[in-house]
């Protein structure tokens, strides 16, 4: 009992600096801000829901909120598809996969800077799109000042990101006895029925982790967003990041602690309930 309890307290002793650093740099200023979201941003008079009432009402707040989501629900089923396809591949492909992977890794290992200067020396007015659509004798267009920029950030977050999930996936399909297909096909299972009723289900915990990471960083898109357009990009790109950004400039801080509280809300209310629902099946298995 005395042993169990000193190895207790040992993982508690290095769980300690971890859980000081982030009681000290995330918990506590985080219980400030949403202190601070209640209150005047001069004078710390109480306004109790006032700040909350002008963020919801605030234009600029309702168009960043809405691309944000359009760009999730865009992005993630589209980077979670693609992903398991050619992981799919990657992993038939035993004699290039080495090939294969560090092809799709590469972008991982480029900066994010250079991603956006590539993505604007094709898109950009005067770009090589642009030269090309002018040498066949079309209006060349400015991409990233239109309709179009929504798009070209999704290819940007996709390229850039896709080899990350790619490798999850190949971890997870790793994890599955290569005696289940054998067995299956000797039954005569197509290869559609082994994907559907083999791989697919156990790849169940992968799908929550892939899903979780890439919405993760989706969120951090606004490297790229900001750097392809600045400050004020076209409307189809100005993001929830693009508003902070905007606000901390202008020191809106009434703006920013009410609409910062809400952003965890409404993240954690679609994480946690997945989380617990993830452990429960676990303890079932």
């Amino acid at each position: 009992m005395l042993s169990k309890r000193r190895t207790r307290m040992r993982g508690y002793m290095f769980l300690l600096p971890s859980l000081i650093g982030t009681g000290g740099f995330v918990l506590i200023p985080f219980l400030d801000v949403v202190r601070r979201s209640f209150l005047q941003a001069v004078g710390n008079g109480f306004v109790g829901l006032e700040n909350y009432r002008t963020v919801l009402e605030n234009k600029a707040f309702r168009l960043a909120a809405g691309n944000t989501v359009r760009f999730m629900f865009t992005c993630l089923p589209l980077l979670m598809i693609l992903s398991l396809f050619l992981a799919v591949l990657v992993r038939r492909a035993v004699r290039f996969q080495r090939w294969m992977k560090t092809g799709f890794l590469l972008p991982m290992a480029i900066p994010a800077a250079s991603v956006v200067i590539f993505f604007k020396l094709v898109f950009d007015e005067k770009g090589w799109l642009g030269r090309l659509t002018g040498a066949l004798g079309m209006e060349a267009v400015d991409w990233l000042a239109s309709d179009w920029a929504f798009l070209v950030l999704v290819a940007c977050y996709i390229w850039k990101n896709l080899g990350y999930d790619i490798i999850l996936w190949l971890a997870g399909l790793g994890a599955i006895p290569g005696e289940q297909y054998e067995a299956a096909r000797v039954q005569g299972a197509g290869e559609w029925a082994c994907f559907w009723y083999i791989t697919l289900p156990q790849l169940k915990e992968t799908v929550f982790v892939t899903g979780l990471l890439s919405f993760v960083n989706a969120f951090r898109v606004f490297r790229e967003a900001y750097l392809l357009a600045g400050d004020y990009p076209h409307e189809s790109i100005y993001m929830l990041q693009h508003l902070f950004n905007n606000w901390f400039v202008n020191l809106d801080i009434q703006k920013m602690t009410a609409a910062a509280v809400m952003l965890v809300i409404v993240t954690g209310a679609a994480i946690v309930p997945l989380s617990i629902r993830k452990g429960e099946m676990d303890e079932k298995s």
